[in-house]
């Protein structure tokens, strides 16, 4: 699990933790989502944010 810190651009996310906590993310949004959640795109319109988070370097890369 990675801890994302960024903004949403467009588009809305919605996230839950693993304690049960939800959150939805939205235009201008600036989120800051630990490890030990999951998170889906709401509607039709893609989810487009800028991650700024140091993990982003290595985050879904080829093993």
């Amino acid at each position: 699990m990675v801890h994302h810190k960024g903004v949403t651009l467009s588009g809305r996310l919605h996230v839950v933790m693993d304690d049960g906590t939800e959150l939805e993310l939205g235009p201008d949004d600036v989120s800051d989502i630990p490890p030990g959640h999951d998170a889906w795109v709401v509607g039709d319109e893609p989810w487009v944010g800028v991650d700024f988070s140091d993990d982003m370097a290595t985050y879904a890369a080829p093993a």
